[in-house]
């Protein structure tokens, strides 16, 4: 099957031979929006993208990861506009607020979702991320480029059949999005190769991981590695997704 613009970078990870293809595309994709949102091509400086990245702002991790990106003077600027217009929701909040009366059945409340209008609004700009909004869009139209493939692409399903797998994370986020993407019949081929194939490679890490216990042993202190050296931050992955051993991606100097 010939390659198209938006299979490419889904063949590009799969090729890759890494523990999760969507763990590859994961952090590639959040890598370019870091770029976009902060690098040389200054779409910080855009009134169209600030006027985006002001009313959704950004969550703790991506503050942190822009903090981390390293442009001093794109992050001022996002945050200058961005707590102009907060600033102004805020006032219009506290304006209209009117603290209730707390019941004897509130003051015994386990819950942080009391009604309180004020908290309410925080939630929600917490829940708000400029970030997090595009890669949750460009990661769902990577869900449907893999089952269009998985469904016209043979060697693509060779690919995964002999690959490493997933992790967990993105595992369970294919078996549910298979229920919308695939045909009942189609499901049955997909679940016959995705479930002996996570068997095999939670196995394979389990194994790894193993070793790596066993080469701590004296008696092992001359046996081959084999491939446990980077077990840790492997199996780490396997559970949960993501890179543990990676540092934070700084923008170019």
């Amino acid at each position: 099957m010939n390659e198209q613009l938006y299979t490419i970078p889904l063949n590009d990870a799969v090729n890759a031979n890494d523990e999760c293809p969507f763990c590859f595309i994961e952090r590639k994709v959040e890598q370019d929006l870091l770029d976009f949102v902060l690098g040389s091509g200054s779409s910080y400086m855009e009134a169209d993208i600030r006027e985006m990245t002001d009313k959704a702002g950004f969550c703790r991790p991506h503050f942190q990861k822009m903090f981390d990106y390293g442009n001093t003077l794109g992050n001022a600027w996002i945050l200058k506009t961005h707590y102009q217009k907060m600033i102004a929701e805020m006032k219009k909040e506290f304006a209209h607020f009117k603290p209730g009366k707390t019941s004897f059945k509130d003051k015994f409340r386990k819950t942080a979702d009391s009604g309180n209008a004020i908290g309410m609004w925080v939630r929600e700009k917490e829940a708000s991320c400029y970030i997090c909004k595009q890669f949750s869009d460009t990661y769902n139209r990577y869900l449907d480029t893999f089952f269009y493939l998985w469904n016209q692409d043979e060697d693509f399903r060779k690919k995964i059949k002999n690959g490493k797998g997933f992790c967990l994370h993105h595992f369970g986020a294919l078996c549910e999005a298979s229920d919308g993407r695939l045909s009942n019949n189609d499901k049955e081929d997909f679940y016959h190769t995705l479930l002996p194939l996570m068997e095999r490679n939670m196995e394979r890490l389990a194994e790894d991981v193993a070793w790596m216990v066993e080469k701590f042993d004296y008696r092992n202190a001359d046996a081959d590695w084999k491939n446990s050296k980077d077990a840790i931050q492997r199996g780490m992955q396997k559970l949960k997704g993501g890179y543990p051993a990676d540092g934070p991606y700084k923008g170019d100097k």
